[in-house]
């Protein structure tokens, strides 16, 4: 336990160095690298350059969003040019099968919302997901950075209101909970597409405005 909690303080002590080397720059690089198959503490980054300068705060979470899409690109090539037997070995049949009548129905959403949670969710499967399904690449980088850019959002709030510690506390909650908490949002999310998806029916199928010149008669 000794050697472990060592490995543990001398990791954190490197990160935070690597956080004085990167600036301001830090959120973008970290999230790029988390994105990019290296696995890095993306929460941890971001809850600590908002705590220590919170007037910066969209500007973090807008880098680490954009750090998160683009460091993404990898992964999308590699399920582009044939993922589908990598995507296949890491999840059941079944997810799979799952995964992809998400990406039917909707795959906007079917990225975006995976990307809004924490870990443990297996956000790179829905990546590989993507890019197996053919989900355009300009839809595919929007949806990670929306997705992303709500959860560092909210977290961030989260840092303001009830300090770092928080990371640590909703990490542990959502690890106990993730099913629930990602079927929460999921359902919210639904209702939000489909209230979306009903008002724009409605306002095409309404009558076009009548003009206000009438043609007189002799």
């Amino acid at each position: 336990m000794k050697n472990i909690g060592h490995i543990l303080a001398r990791y954190t002590a490197w990160i935070l160095g690597l956080m004085k080397v990167l600036g301001i720059w830090g959120p973008f690089v970290i999230a790029f690298a988390d994105s990019a198959l290296l696995g890095m503490p993306v929460d941890f980054i971001v809850a600590t350059y908002v705590y220590q300068d919170r007037r910066r705060m969209l500007l973090y979470v807008a880098m680490a969003s954009l750090g998160s899409a683009l460091g993404s690109i990898p992964l999308y090539i590699l399920g582009y040019l044939g993922g589908e037997k990598v995507l296949r070995k890491r999840i059941s049949e079944e997810r799979f099968l799952k995964i992809h009548q998400s990406f039917e129905r909707n795959e906007f959403w079917a990225l975006m919302f995976p990307g809004m949670l924490p870990p443990p969710m297996p956000f790179k499967v829905f990546v590989l997901g993507a890019a197996v399904f053919e989900m355009r690449f300009r839809d595919f980088l929007i949806a990670i950075f929306a997705g992303r850019f709500v959860r560092f959002l909210v977290l961030s709030v989260l840092v303001i209101f009830f300090g770092p510690q928080i990371v640590g506390r909703f990490g542990g909650v959502f690890k106990q909970h993730w099913m629930l908490l990602s079927g929460a949002i999921l359902e919210v999310g639904l209702v939000l597409w489909l209230l979306a998806r009903t008002r724009k029916s409605k306002k095409n199928a309404a009558p076009p405005a009548e003009n206000g010149v009438k043609t007189q008669v002799d």
